[in-house]
């Protein structure tokens, strides 16, 4: 069979006229059902400025079960800690939600705007109304580099124990750091075949074995290990690749819809970009494994709400809903970010058997 593809269902969210939170746009929400089994978005909202909140919505079903728009309810988090201001503003950006089994608490992992770039942050909730800081996420070294100082973007939990490199189980964390050199402006300099560093420009998993102790969620600190696993491969993606929805299992293993990027021909000079949107399919025992990539994305910016907006030509997908409620358990709801300005979702329903992927990492290390 050829590869898998989603399926749109529509836009069901767009800025709220004369809500000042929202006046440059809503986009990339974190999604996760509730203690009352409805399903919550927690949207970016963005203010004048690019000051970014996050809010919270309740998601409106048709009689068929599609989702069709949201019922606004607040805010959920919005700068206030010295690692999510910067002089002139701030920003809580581009949240996902997992309910993490260990902890027995919702996880909200986040880009906070910090003066010094993007970091990850996190928080914690028992009703996903009310939610605690738990600060920034922290790193122990890597081959000398001290982590804590590269920006750090597209975290998201696994919401079980998984196995760190020796086998033991430690809570994972799948993030994208953002080395000097590798963001898609930057690799856009190289118009040919150009030589890709494994280690910087893939998407990563880092464990933390404090988070298994029986402690609380503000143990969530420091995260020793660090494993690459994923690097561009495909020309849709050779820019860069970066982690979407949270991973949720399946029959097939640990499925995550993840972003690529990549760039439009154009005249004239400059390198305008494309964000895309692939799936790919880790182990279930050990998802350090790939069992499934996308040789070609599933979703691309076609429809004219993906093509202008904030930052045209942009699909990012960052929340993930397995229909359970409707007894489908292969069907899963993805809900994206469009054109930065505004929020999508797409169906995807999970074939019997996974079709031929693309390779894990690229012959030689080139795209």
């Amino acid at each position: 069979m050829s590869g898998l593809k989603l399926q749109r269902l529509g836009m069901i969210m767009a800025p709220e006229p004369g809500n000042p939170h929202e006046v440059e746009g809503v986009l990339n929400p974190g999604a996760v059902r509730g203690p009352d089994g409805a399903l919550y978005l927690f949207p970016r909202l963005v203010a004048k400025g690019n000051y970014s909140r996050i809010g919270v919505t309740r998601v409106r079903f048709n009689d068929a079960g599609d989702p069709v728009g949201v019922e606004r309810l607040g805010i959920a988090l919005e700068p206030e800690a010295d690692y999510e201001l910067r002089p002139g503003g701030g920003g809580c950006e581009d949240p996902r939600v997992s309910f993490v089994e260990p902890l027995n608490r919702y996880i909200m992992t986040y880009a906070a705007f910090s003066p010094v770039g993007p970091r990850i942050a996190m928080a914690e909730s028992e009703d996903l109304f009310h939610w605690k800081r738990l600060g920034l996420a922290t790193y122990a070294h890597w081959h000398g580099i001290e982590l804590a100082d590269v920006d750090d973007k597209d975290a998201s939990l696994f919401p079980v124990a998984i196995p760190n490199s020796t086998g033991k189980l430690e809570l994972g964390m799948l993030h994208r750091p953002l080395f000097v050199g590798t963001r898609p402006k930057e690799t856009a300099r190289h118009p040919g075949t150009r030589q890709v560093d494994l280690d910087r420009e893939s998407i990563w998993i880092s464990y933390c074995p404090a988070a298994m102790k029986s402690s609380p969620p503000d143990r969530l600190s420091q995260f020793t290990s660090h494993h690459r696993l994923a690097t561009p491969v495909s020309q849709w993606e050779r820019l860069k690749i970066g982690a979407g929805t949270p991973p949720i299992l399946t029959k097939h293993g640990w499925l995550i819809v993840y972003h690529g990027v990549s760039e439009l021909p154009v005249t004239g000079g400059g390198h305008p970009l494309c964000y895309s949107a692939g799936v790919m399919v880790l182990s279930r025992k050990h998802p350090r494994s790939i069992r499934y990539r996308s040789v070609q994305p599933v979703l691309t910016p076609n429809l004219p709400q993906e093509r202008d907006g904030a930052v045209a030509n942009v699909v990012f997908p960052t929340g993930i809903d397995r229909r359970d409620d409707l007894g489908t358990p292969d069907r899963f709801d993805v809900y994206y970010g469009m054109a930065d300005s505004r929020i999508g979702v797409a169906r995807l329903d999970l074939p019997e058997k996974l079709p031929a992927g693309a390779v894990a990492d690229p012959p030689e290390a080139k795209v």
